[in-house]
């Protein structure tokens, strides 16, 4: 699969040509981590993913670039750790922008972009699709990253500064594989030679924007889903460790969140007791023995834990190795205008013509059975199976998918032909709209780089064709020359599914049955995209043609989930007590894992944006030091309720001391807040005992 994804975040721009080679930088940095417990997980759509506690914080890295002598022109991307970037949410971060800073940030110059973590908290895309694991819209969540992407966006407007920017690339290997081989393999033979040696079905490039001593921005196609479907902590997946190990290589010294340098596998059955059993599924429809529930994924690090954490770590540093290569190279410098161009595409019955001269049309959406399949990543609940473009491969399903969402015209089944038609989500308005019908199509252009913003997940070869036919126009555009780089960001802005090869689409696997404006898709985003092109010269003319922005649908949002009702402590104990201690008897070493466990309290209470549920502190000099919070890799906050009607919980704190751990003596704290019946929420501290660390 192909995605673009980065350390950090960059900007592209408008209006009047400079020709230059120093522009106005800003870089920021902001929590956006919502409720971490008690709510529905974003990506693997399960509905058994329910959060219990938190691995990482999730941030939103902002980037600023802009001509210095033109103050209009100027870019904004953010590269944020949610799955991917929704309508609602970039028209809130649109509204507040202009209230604060007028016409400088606006739809055009904005890119909200994500890194596709599957690790996050779930409630805040707009449509009805997507809310259905998290019963309903989550106010916590979506304001939680309206208010982190803004601060941002603050932090990287206050920093600009002149300074200059360098790109340059490498290939990486051992950190990405391709889930959909066979469909892939559905592509031109003489198209598929033409990537062998760079990877083949894996794009294994990356590109980098240095922004000198202040960070980068780099582009690298992985999923987010080194985590498994079966964790239930909230964290930032490979992108997001990634960018906290580069940025602590920087700073080690510096708090996760704080540093003022931003950077922003397999499947096998497993079938205990069969003989399929740790055998490599079945190509095509990814099943073992027949069925697709014991079909999974596998990263490199999977006999080191059962949730994925060791594999994350070690996608991740790959991705770090290969950003320090690029940045130990002599780089290209960037030079040139900044631009953007942004209109709205209603992706539902769009006509247009291809480049033989006959017309195409893509459709309202759609959801084929092979969505309900699910992936390697996520096996799906209903055991449908990949790449059968049967419609009886569940009768039941035949029977009942009418009472989801309107039965399909004959039209609808014509147009997304040969997709069979699960859910006809693009005729489902109610209670509202199931699948978005209009899309964000942006680009953004910072001297001869130019960024593709697009809403939704590209396969390795819809990319690669994306990415060429943007930079051919371009090229024979006159608007960049041969250095012209083009990179492709994305899910951002609007979420509008996969994006697949007409090839692909003919296979059926999880990917061409998710790509919902039926099999020209593909070809709508490359005539659109590269019909954009002009309005990226250094002195552009007229206004693009744009469709009417999408309804917004938030304040009708329906939202399930209750809120806290009440806490309390059990009787004779105290918010914060601890229950089970460290050990104080025994020096514990690099390795050692310490544990307390706490009378805790629901911290859907208080998110804690910009804090911390837990610290580890170290005595230095007589006085305590706080060094690790939870942001850090190595802590864990785990939350379990213990009773419901008595509103009473636990909490457990713990610390997998790193390699280079200074000896001495450190304790745990745990920060709370709890909610009474009646009255007002209070914050509260528990203590562990001191503990030696040799």
């Amino acid at each position: 699969m192909t995605r673009l994804f980065s350390f950090l975040a960059l900007s592209a721009s408008v209006l009047h040509a400079v020709a230059q080679s120093q522009y106005l930088l800003g870089l920021g940095i902001a929590d956006i981590t919502g409720p971490v417990v008690e709510t529905n997980m974003m990506g693997y759509a399960s509905l058994g993913q329910t959060d219990s506690g938190l691995h990482q914080r999730q941030r939103a890295r902002a980037f600023i670039v802009g001509e210095t002598a033109t103050t209009a022109n100027r870019i904004v991307f953010v590269n944020a750790d949610i799955a991917m970037g929704d309508t609602g949410i970039r028209r809130a971060i649109l509204a507040a922008l202009a209230a604060k800073y007028g016409t400088l940030y606006t739809a055009q110059n904005v890119a909200i972009s994500s890194t596709h973590q599957h690790s996050g908290v779930g409630g805040y895309l707009e449509n009805v699709l997507p809310q259905i694991t998290s019963l309903g819209f989550v106010p916590q969540t979506y304001n939680a990253i309206v208010q982190g992407v803004l601060l941002a966006i603050d932090r990287a407007h206050a920093s600009l500064a002149p300074g200059t920017l360098a790109i340059g690339n490498t290939t990486v290997a051992g950190g990405n594989i391709n889930r959909s081989p066979t469909a892939y393999l559905a592509n031109p033979a003489a198209e598929r030679a033409m990537y062998v040696s760079e990877g083949g079905d894996q794009d294994k490039i990356m590109s980098l924007l240095s922004f000198g001593s202040r960070g980068f921005l780099s582009f690298f196609p992985v999923h987010g889903t080194s985590l498994y479907e079966n964790n239930t902590l909230v964290s930032s997946d490979n992108k997001g460790m990634a960018a906290y190990l580069y940025e602590s290589s920087i700073e080690p010294t510096a708090m996760p969140g704080n540093q003022t340098f931003v950077a922003g596998l397999g499947a096998f059955c497993e079938s205990p007791g069969q003989p399929y059993d740790g055998m490599p599924c079945q190509a095509n429809t990814s099943t073992c023995g027949g069925t697709v529930t014991d079909c999974h994924g596998r990263g490199p690090g999977f006999t080191l834990d059962s949730f994925g954490f060791h594999s994350n770590e070690m996608i991740a540093q790959i991705q770090v190795n290969a950003a320090k290569t690029i940045l130990g190279k002599s780089l290209s410098t960037v030079s040139g205008t900044v631009r953007s161009v942004h209109v709205y595409l209603d992706m539902a019955n769009h006509t247009f013509t291809l480049p033989n001269g006959t017309t195409a049309q893509t459709c309202p959406a759609a959801m084929g059975f092979s969505f309900a399949g699910g992936t390697t990543d996520g096996p799906g609940a209903f055991d449908f199976v990949q790449g059968d473009n049967s419609t009886t491969q569940n009768p039941f399903w035949e029977i009942v998918k009418s009472f989801v969402t309107p039965v399909p015209s004959a039209a609808q089944v014509a147009c997304q032909a040969p997709k069979p038609i699960l859910l006809n989500t693009g005729y489902a308005t109610q209670p509202y709209a199931w699948s978005p019908s209009t899309v964000d199509i942006q680009m953004l252009k910072v001297g001869n780089l130019v960024m593709v913003v697009v809403p939704g997940e590209l396969t390795t070869m819809a990319g690669r064709r994306l990415r060429n036919a943007v930079r051919a126009q371009l090229i024979s555009s006159g608007i960049i020359d041969n250095s012209a780089y083009v990179v492709v960001a994305g899910p951002a802005n609007t979420y509008a599914h996969y994006i697949t090869t007409r090839e692909e689409y003919a296979i059926q696997r999880y990917e061409g049955a998710s790509t919902i404006y039926g099999q020209y898709t593909l070809e709508a985003y490359i005539d659109k995209y590269t019909s954009l092109v002009p309005f990226l010269a250094n002195t552009p003319t007229g206004t693009p043609a744009s469709d009417a922005a999408p309804p917004e649908l938030t304040s009708s949002a329906i939202s399930l989930q209750t809120g806290v009702v009440f806490d309390a402590a059990p009787s004779g104990k105290s918010f914060g007590q601890v229950l089970v201690d460290v050990v104080k008897t025994t020096a514990y070493h690099a390795g050692s894992t310490v544990l307390a466990q706490f009378v805790g309290a629901n911290p859907r209470n208080n998110l804690r944006l910009e804090g911390t549920f837990l610290s580890v502190d170290q005595l230095v000099g007589g006085a305590w030091k706080m060094v690790k919070t939870d942001s850090h890799p190595s802590t864990l906050y785990q939350w379990a309720r213990t009773s419901t009607i008595l509103g009473t919980s636990t909490v457990n704190i713990s610390w997998t001391i790193e390699s280079g751990t200074p000896a001495g003596t450190y304790r745990l704290r745990y920060f709370g807040d709890s909610k009474p019946l009646i009255g007002s929420i209070s914050a509260f501290t528990g203590t562990s005992s001191n503990f030696t660390v040799s």
